[in-house]
């Protein structure tokens, strides 16, 4: 049954046709049964209208407005040559019905004013002889009606399929709308990464770098410091490469990742190990805890951990021979404090607007869009007598 009905959509204008050759026969039949009816209608006339809205009924479909034109000059025929309502006239019903749902909006308005008048006028043209006035009314009014209707399903059909094809051009949208979505999230994900890999990257490759020349320094008169500081070359490079495996993962797509090449994110407990490293690469560093330890949200330790460590790169790196830096850690009720300070000539503040200590990272900018995401404040600037100061309030509650 199914395929009975694919194949009549598939070809409309065949079915149609079909129906045509039908009523075409049907009218046929009325017209030579007319032959004894008084004042029978002449063949000649006749014929031609219930040829004309036959055709009407096979071309429907794909030319609906010239077929209701068609229509009506038909009907119209049939008024001026009296030619009662025969079986033909079903045609206008089905004319009616196509041009409500997919014809233009003038011909669905022609369609409706016709159908609303061609009772009327067929009562006026052909009155019953047996009504009364009242009755003669009633009868006008019951051959409008299935005119009405049929235009009020017609234009429901319309209105139906404006109404499905608004809803797919919604979800279309949506679905368009997801996906700038789903790649703004991506690219927010990257600028995350690369925050991260520039953090890494920076504190972790300044420290080998230090400990390297410092290694080849002392090669020949002190092997043993130099040797340490080859351990500290290669537990410093172990780590960084941890992190960065840890990073480049996620943009890695279709490949099954062992949980076990993933390191935690780093946070404030890790700041004892981050000073220590710094101090082993000749960076004097003092480091105070104030008001009582407790866990914090994830964000807010991974942005104060990075925090740290940009300040402290930046220290090792333009702060000069001596320079010595401290930081402290401030637990409030409400947020978690962080100042780091050093002493050093510094870097020139544009130097870390622009594109951060290297010139080429993300220096404050980086720093102001972590602490922004936690809902926090920076404040950066030289020191006065020199030296650079970072400080930072990471509040609790927007981390959440």
């Amino acid at each position: 049954m199914q395929r009975l009905y694919d194949l009549l959509r598939r070809y409309p204008t065949w079915v149609d046709s079909f129906w045509a050759v039908a009523l075409l026969g049907i009218s046929w039949a009325s017209i030579s049964n007319a032959n004894g009816a008084e004042e029978p209608p002449p063949a000649a006339v006749a014929l031609p209208i219930a040829v004309a809205l036959s055709a009407v009924v096979a071309l429907r479909r794909r030319m609906p407005e010239k077929m209701l034109v068609l229509a009506v000059v038909a009907g119209l025929a049939q008024l001026v040559l009296d030619v009662p309502s025969a079986p033909e006239d079903f045609a206008m019903l089905v004319i009616i019905y196509t041009v409500a749902a997919n014809g233009a909006r003038w011909a669905s308005r022609l369609a409706l004013v016709g159908g609303l008048c061609a009772g009327t006028l067929a009562q006026l043209r052909w009155p019953a002889t047996e009504a009364s006035g009242p009755g003669g009314v009633f009868i006008a009014i019951f051959q409008t009606v299935p005119f009405a209707l049929a235009w009020v399903l017609g234009d429901s059909i319309r209105t139906r399929r404006a109404y499905l094809a608004q809803l797919e051009e919604r979800a279309a949208r949506l679905e368009k709308e997801r996906e700038a979505q789903a790649k703004v999230a991506v690219a927010a994900e990257r600028a995350r990464i690369a925050r991260e890999l520039h953090d890494v990257v920076a504190h972790n490759v300044s420290v080998m770098v230090v400990q390297a020349d410092g290694a080849a320094y002392v090669m020949d008169t002190a092997p043993e410091q130099a040797r340490k500081a080859l351990e500290t070359i290669s537990g410093t490079g172990r780590q960084a490469l941890a992190e960065m495996r840890r990073l480049l993962g996620v943009l890695r797509t279709g490949e099954h990742q062992e949980v076990g090449e993933y390191v935690p994110q780093p946070d404030v407990e890790q700041l004892d190990d981050l000073i220590e490293q710094c101090r082993t690469s000749g960076l004097p560093v003092d480091f105070k805890v104030e008001g009582t330890p407790r866990p914090l949200p994830s964000g807010v330790e991974l942005t104060a951990y990075r925090i740290v460590q940009e300040a402290l790169t930046n220290t090792r790196k333009h702060g000069g021979p001596n320079a010595g830096a401290s930081v402290r850690l401030v637990y409030f009720d409400d947020g978690l404090g962080l100042l780091v300070e050093d002493d050093g000539k510094g870097a020139p503040h544009e130097l870390y607007e622009e594109g951060g200590a290297d010139g080429q990272g993300h220096g404050l900018i980086g720093m102001r869009e972590r602490v922004g995401m936690v809902g926090g404040t920076l404040d950066a600037g030289p020191r006065p007598g020199g030296g650079f100061r970072i400080s930072a309030l990471l509040p609790l509650k927007a981390a959440h």
